[in-house]
């Protein structure tokens, strides 16, 4: 999880015309990220049965980690299984190391745990993405080819909204980066989708006073933005931010390439707007929105929340150690309807 630099909200001074598991719904999924920078979580069997008992479908993890594989054995449980930044490097130059780390971490345990996608990364920094994200994937790609799960599995990495510059209004998004574009049409090739980091509490913080209303980066209603560039009109800020990449992946030639939202969440202590409440509106409406897409791509949002569990080891701020649906105890920090 990082601050969405670069990310310029639409405002409420522009033409105004009026947020790693996953939980089904319908055809559409939820996720809820299982982050493990913490001293005093669960074991990750208790995990599982935490995410199951609470109809959680699908679950985001940040780097192998063979006693949480071995406890998704079996569980139905969907899995999105990150490359360790660190290790992307040796991935890109080494394709017997990326054939190694698909023997290692996903062919012991397929089909019996459900990996949806691999991803690459997560935010990784612009200059060492540029160097080594591409070829880490097509690598793995191979890998995964050559054990017979490219039909199963998808390769993929996860990005912050840095990656997309002109992002007022969303229709002029464009990507940063020349290597961003490079990536899109891989995966566009692959029919695999991008995976975006969202998060309109940084956007909003980071916004100058009065340029963001609390209840537009909540989904609540009070503010409606049109877009001049397509004529579409917003009523939150996810959607707004989330439609900027959709432009940039026109722009890139990538327009069939879906985007899945990896992390979005809300914290609920520990700096400005940083509430139980404001944490528990923003994740139920999340929630309840992913269903409708947004006006640029209506329809169903794969999308995970940020995240299960405080992390009381996690570094920065404080409110990067209170984005959890629960505490370590199992208790809910605030209720969620996990709607079926």
């Amino acid at each position: 999880m990082a601050i969405m630099q670069g990310f310029v909200p639409l405002v409420v001074g522009a033409i105004v015309v009026g947020v790693c598991a996953s939980f089904l719904s319908g055809v559409h999924s939820y996720g809820v990220c299982y982050g493990t920078v913490a001293d005093d979580l669960p074991p990750p069997s208790e995990v599982v049965q935490l995410y199951k008992s609470n109809g959680i479908s699908n679950m985001r993890v940040y780097f192998p980690d063979s006693k949480v594989m071995e406890a998704l054995r079996g569980s139905g449980i969907g899995l999105v299984l990150g490359v360790a930044n660190e290790d992307i490097a040796n991935l890109a130059a080494c394709a017997p190391c990326a054939a190694s780390w698909v023997q290692t971490n996903v062919r012991p345990y397929h089909p019996d745990v459900n990996v949806l996608y691999i991803a690459v990364g997560n935010e990784v920094d612009a200059t060492a993405a540029a160097q080594s994200i591409l070829p880490a994937m097509r690598n793995l790609q191979a890998a995964l080819a050559a054990a017979a799960l490219d039909g199963d599995i998808q390769v993929s990495t996860c990005v912050r909204l840095d990656v997309v510059t002109n992002t007022f209004p969303p229709s002029s998004g464009v990507f940063a980066q020349p290597y961003m574009a490079d990536v899109a049409r891989f995966l566009a090739a692959a029919g695999a989708p991008l995976l975006a980091n969202v998060y309109p509490y940084f956007a909003y913080r980071g916004s100058n006073p009065g340029d963001v209303s609390l209840s537009y980066a909540l989904f609540q209603p009070g503010t409606t933005v049109r877009d001049g560039g397509s004529g579409f009109v917003y009523t939150n800020l996810f959607d707004a931010m989330l439609d900027s990449v959709h432009a940039a992946l026109e722009k890139a030639g990538a327009s069939t390439v879906r985007v899945v939202v990896s992390e979005s969440g809300w914290p609920s202590a520990g700096g400005d707007a940083a509430t139980v409440q404001n944490a528990q509106t923003y994740v139920q409406n999340l929630i309840d929105h992913a269903g409708q897409g947004t006006p640029k791509r209506p329809g169903p949002l794969e999308t995970y929340v940020f995240a299960m569990f405080n992390e009381d080891q996690k570094p920065g701020e404080l409110t990067e150690r209170n984005f959890g649906l629960f505490y370590p105890s199992k208790a809910p920090v605030y209720p969620i309807v996990f709607r079926h």
